[in-house]
């Protein structure tokens, strides 16, 4: 035998659970332990009090007899009723073994006959007290209906069915991983401090202290923005979309230090919850099986209840107090029917109208559900109520069984889902970040970090930060701004404060800008550095800086196929000077021709992808210096030949091997700087005589064997540079450069060196290193200017002293075995060890780096 408290176990779920339990299935609970109690009382009555008690029914006697038929009492000589008699013969053994006490009172009579009084009235049978008792098993069995016996077992069975069902998808593995993981979150989420500040917040928004502190920010704002084209910035603007210019729709409130201050571990567990939150609603929103489940569930306990009622109603009616018996033992009794009466019919009635009441108001109840379930649409949730409510306007609607779960938390407590919905919200997350990178990068830590770079300017590098620190903007001598990948780089207004403030970088980060910050960045924000994966993450408020000079996007900017350049207009970046694009074009993008009126510089790094189209260039017209590097370029390009104000001409790294073209540049009168190097070029052509004005000529890393002599007719010439290749010879004419002053020929095949190379008086830097040279001849000691010479790697046995003569040589700048410069004089050695001044060494330093 089971107790009440075991079988109600079938019903008990974790405590937890109850927020995702609805009124209607609290209340079939509370029906399914009511008609537990019920199933299980019937079946203790049942058990303990149940039987039937059944009399035969005498035939009567042919008419005229008198009597019955039957067997008929005998009666002794002296007037009594004898037991043995009474019994009959058959029965005689069995009586004389039975106790007399066992003999029922109203089956005989023992009682006195005298002669003249009236004889005992009542049938009278020959039937014993086992008989009496077989009959009614008997009965019990064949004559009452199957129902009224079982009645209790079935009502116990079908509630523990119902049970079940109610409570099955809390036990299934597939949804009960998933419901369990949910309403932890949701406790954590209900219970977290965040959650409260982030509702205090929204409350404290409206409120009139805060009114007056917009009113303050906006006319601020007038006033920063009396210069701007763009109207007044005094009203809220949207974030900045792809499709037009926008601004951040950052709320000045929230600009405003809150008083509510998180501590490091409530902010580490909001975190926390923030990515349980991202990562539960990735798993659980891919399929609906907990609704289709509740749903099933919910239908068959609609069917199951239709099944009970209909049953129970065609058998109700067949419970009898009364019964008439026949249970074919005439044989053993003497007797074919029997009257029985069923003392427990008239509870049994009551107790199965009482179940069948029940059933109706769980059967009503399970069609509600039916009609909630597929009334709307379940698998969908919308937060418009809690967006209208807070300041949290992204919170994103959410569909399947997330969606599912939350309609069913509304029914227990609409207040769950609306701190639930804190946690979904980016806006809430960015706030988190905010105040708990406010609260590490406080300003001493990031003073600490501010170094200055090669052109002593103070710069601040923040690497993979969860946005900008506040205290970033009281910088305010800050000069370079390096953010690197921080996906949530916000600019405040606080950003004008920086008036200091002239170069951005921004790797890996696409950055979001309040309009303040934009009108503040757009009239002096001078250089911009932009690297990138997709050109979609270029800001759109970039191509809006309207007084920046220099512009560097480094990233893809092909869009799909190579058929299309991502960029757009750049009209409206009217004093660009310099553009910087490293990436893979196929061709020049057209829209640079926006910024042709007033564009001096052009650098294009392509990463080896072919440059195919350059006709854009031609338009090119004010065009001074223009860098290709690494565009797998085999020939120099036409569309050059037509910028008529080219100065500088870099083609650095590209597969050039002959330069036949070069002709053509006679016609480009200022062309100074031709750089040529890292190519596979063979020959210079003699043509290259005809580009007169060249001063700075870079051939070095190529296949060059010879240099020809109308390559030393170029007199402006200041600048050459034939490092690394496979010249054998220096030609004689060499010394016709008199104006020459950086001369390398490192790492070739050279073994002479001319005297004529002494007669260019005026050279500062003289690299033959690497070479197979033997001997220095001694008219070094006339380059009076040189300080810087290398003469490494080569097959000298000794230096001349006349190097003592190159008052500007100082031993930090001359590149020569150790054991060669201590074979030098003395006086020569100290006069080279010698450091005159600070600014001789420097300058070799800077002549040792090319120019």
């Amino acid at each position: 035998m089971f107790t009440l408290t075991e079988v109600a176990s079938l019903n008990d779920i974790q405590p937890t659970y109850r927020i995702l339990k609805p009124w209607w299935d609290v209340f079939m609970d509370y029906l399914g332990i009511v008609m537990l109690m019920l199933a299980i009382f019937s079946g203790t009555m049942q058990l303990t009090k149940d039987q039937v008690v059944c009399l035969p029914i005498l035939e009567q006697t042919p008419e005229g007899t008198g009597g019955f038929l039957g067997p008929q009492p005998s009666e002794t000589a002296d007037g009594l009723w004898n037991k043995e008699s009474a019994i009959g013969e058959q029965a005689a053994p069995l009586m004389a073994k039975r106790p007399p006490d066992t003999i029922a009172p109203t089956v005989h009579f023992t009682q006195p006959a005298t002669y003249g009084q009236p004889q005992p009235t009542g049938v009278r049978t020959k039937l014993d007290f086992q008989q009496y008792v077989f009959v009614n098993q008997m009965c019990y069995h064949v004559a009452l209906p199957w129902y009224s016996k079982y009645f209790p077992y079935l009502a116990l069975i079908h509630t523990i069915v119902l049970m079940v069902s109610s409570n099955f998808w809390f036990k299934y593995p597939k949804t009960s991983s998933k419901i369990e993981h949910f309403v932890s979150i949701l406790g954590k989420c209900f219970e977290s401090p965040w959650t409260t500040k982030a509702l205090s917040e929204t409350a404290c928004e409206d409120s009139e202290e805060n009114k007056q502190r917009l009113a303050g920010a906006s006319s601020l704002l007038k006033h920063l923005s009396t210069s701007s084209e763009e109207g007044s910035p005094n009203q809220s603007a949207p974030v900045l979309t792809k499709s037009g210019v926008t601004f951040s729709a950052e709320k000045l409130v929230s600009e405003i230090p809150s008083m509510t201050i998180l501590d490091k571990k409530d902010g580490e567990q909001a975190k926390a919850l923030f990515e349980k939150v991202r990562k539960f609603r990735a798993h659980v929103e891919d399929s609906d099986l907990i609704y289709r489940l509740y749903a099933i569930q919910t239908v068959i306990k609609t069917v199951k209840f239709i099944l009970i009622l209909c049953y129970t109603m065609t058998f109700v009616a067949s419970i009898d107090f009364d019964h008439v018996c026949e249970p074919e033992i005439k044989h053993l009794t003497g007797y074919a029917k029997f009257h029985c009466t069923h003392n427990m019919a008239f509870m049994l009635k009551k107790l199965l109208v009482s179940y069948i009441a029940l059933i109706c108001v769980y059967g009503i109840i399970c069609i509600y559900t039916l009609f909630w379930l597929f009334r709307r649409p379940l698998k969908e949730y919308s937060f418009e109520k809690v967006r209208e409510e807070s300041s949290f306007s992204d919170i994103p609607d959410v569909k399947n069984d997330f969606a599912f779960l939350l309609h069913m938390v509304d029914q227990y407590d609409q207040l769950y889902s609306k701190r639930f919905g804190v946690f979904l919200s980016e806006v809430s997350e960015n706030k988190l970040r905010e105040i708990s990178l406010n609260h590490e990068w406080t300003f001493e830590k990031l003073r600490q970090h501010v170094t200055r770079n090669s052109q002593e300017k103070l710069e601040l590098h923040l690497f993979m930060l969860s946005g900008v620190p506040d205290a970033v903007f009281d910088l305010t001598d800050l000069e370079i701004l390096k953010l690197e990948l921080i996906p949530e780089a916000r600019i405040t207004a606080k950003i004008s404060q920086m008036i200091n403030l002239q170069e951005l970088h921004f790797y890996h980060c696409p950055a979001k800008v309040e309009q303040t910050a934009f009108i503040f960045l757009r009239d002096h924000l001078r250089c911009l550095h932009v690297k990138f994966t997709d050109v979609a993450e270029i800001p759109s408020w970039v191509y809006l800086l309207k007084s920046l000079r220099e512009l560097y996007l480094v990233g893809n900017l092909n869009s799909e196929n190579n058929k299309m350049i991502g960029l757009e207009s750049l009209r409206d970046l009217r004093h660009l000077k310099i553009l910087h694009l490293k990436s893979n074009l196929t061709k020049v993008p057209t829209n640079i021709t926006d910024l042709s009126p007033h564009l001096i510089k052009l650098v294009i790094h392509n990463d080896g992808t072919k440059l195919l189209v350059l006709n854009s260039l031609k338009k090119m017209m004010n065009l001074a210096e223009l860098e290709l590097h690494n565009c797998e370029l085999e020939r120099i390009p036409h569309a050059i030949f037509s910028l008529n104000n080219l100065q500088e001409l870099d083609l650095k790294s590209n597969n050039i091997r002959t330069i036949e073209e070069i002709i053509s540049f006679q016609h480009l009168k200022r062309l100074t700087c031709l750089k040529l190097w890292h190519n596979k070029i063979i020959t210079i052509p003699l043509s290259i005589s005809h580009v007169k004005n060249l001063e700075l000529l870079y051939l070095s890393h190529n296949k060059l064997e010879s240099l020809p002599s109308s390559l030393f007719t170029l007199l402006k010439l200041r600048y050459l540079d034939v490092s690394h290749n496979s010249i054998v010879v220096i030609p004689l004419e060499v010394g016709f450069l008199q104006n020459l002053q950086h001369f390398a020929i490192t790492g070739n095949k050279v073994e002479v060196v001319p005297k004529q190379l002494f007669k260019c008086t005026k050279l500062r830097t003289l690299c033959l290193g690497h070479n197979c040279i033997s001997s220095i001849p001694e008219k070094i000691g006339q380059l009076s200017q040189l300080a810087h010479l290398e003469l490494k790697g080569n097959c000298l046995d000794r230096l001349p002293a006349q190097l003592g003569q190159c008052c500007l040589l100082r031993r930090s700048c001359l590149i020569v075995e150790d054991h060669l410069f201590d074979s030098l004089p003395m006086e020569v050695k100290e006069s080279i060890n010698q450091e005159s001044s600070v600014s001789f060494t420097n300058g070799c330093k800077c002549l040792s780096d090319g120019r």
